[in-house]
């Protein structure tokens, strides 16, 4: 038997990564007859979790390392600061992602690559497989559409294209789910956060960047209740001189998503930051908090700001 394709996503997965992973896995086994295997590589979050136990899918295995005898399919990123250091030692089959090319990643031979500009990978993936809503298994249909839901905040996001909606209604009518009932209990069980450390939230749905030639780690909390994190907030401020110690990293910044009412508040934890958010929002800061209103999607709106 040929070499199994380990199928995964970037280091902190949320609901997107986490699902694309599994349904990639799938559709190449079932559809391209390739021996490949799903995994996450780190914890993943609450909200994920939900989906998987909802639609009675087993957990993927954290992968701890890579080697060069590995084959691999990356999914939702192409960003090598979000994978192993070791990435391009192994033999990259494809990458299917809708995020900004970042660059890094590199292969001996051609590859698979298929960066479309939706909101979620699952619309990308369905775009590839060229299968019919209702000839998805019923759990690959609802991964799919709760992959969606969350990278678009239920379509609040500015990432969401009539494409992504489509293929999510398209979806929920196969499945027979109404997409409001569903996504409140998905942002219910992302709203869940008591039992994760401070630490943890600094890395629960987290990416590096380099911005102003600094290595950073840009946080996101995307919640119904901003209040549950607002409350840990000294906690986490004070967690946070460990995670750049720990992570290699220069910056640590925190956006703490309020679905709901589509702003963002970000912790300020110290007068760099301050100097940043302030030239980069445009704002005036007086506290350790900022609101921004209409600000909730790190990749089209908080990074473009940081980075410009």
């Amino acid at each position: 038997m040929e070499n199994m394709i380990k199928v995964f996503g970037h280091r902190s997965p949320d609901t997107d990564a986490t699902s694309s992973a599994i349904v990639w896995a799938w559709y190449l086994k079932e559809h391209r007859n390739k021996n490949a295997q799903a995994y996450i590589l780190s914890q993943t979050n609450t909200e994920a979790l939900f989906v998987l136990d909802y639609w009675d899918v087993a957990l993927p295995e954290i992968l701890e390392t890579v080697s060069n005898d590995d084959n691999v399919a990356i999914v939702d990123t192409n960003n090598a600061d979000e994978l192993f250091e070791n990435i391009n030692e192994t033999n990259i089959i494809s990458i299917i992602d809708h995020h900004k090319l970042t660059g890094g990643l590199r292969t001996d031979l051609p590859m698979e690559v298929v960066i479309q500009p939706y909101a979620s990978t699952m619309t990308v993936m369905y775009n590839v497989m060229n299968i019919e809503p209702e000839d998805f298994p019923r759990e690959i249909a609802g991964l799919m559409l709760s992959g969606i839901i969350s990278d678009t905040l239920e379509f609040r996001s500015p990432t969401s294209t009539p494409d992504d909606k489509n293929l999510a209604e398209q979806l929920a009518l196969v499945l027979d789910i109404n997409i409001s009932e569903y996504a409140d209990q998905m942002f219910a069980a992302k709203s869940d956060i008591g039992h994760f450390s401070d630490e943890e939230l600094l890395r629960l749905d987290s990416k590096i960047f380099s911005i102003n030639e600094k290595s950073t780690r840009v946080s996101v909390l995307e919640t119904t209740c901003p209040q549950m994190v607002l409350d840990r907030k000294d906690g986490i401020i004070a967690a946070m001189p460990k995670i750049l110690q720990d992570d290699n990293v220069e910056q640590v910044f925190l956006f703490i998503i309020d679905i709901l009412k589509q702003e963002a508040v970000m912790l300020i934890p110290d007068n760099n930051t301050k100097i940043i958010a302030e030239a980069a929002f445009e704002v005036i800061i007086t506290e350790d908090t900022i609101t921004l209103s209409g600000i909730v999607s790190r990749k089209k709106q908080i990074l473009p700001a940081l980075t410009r």
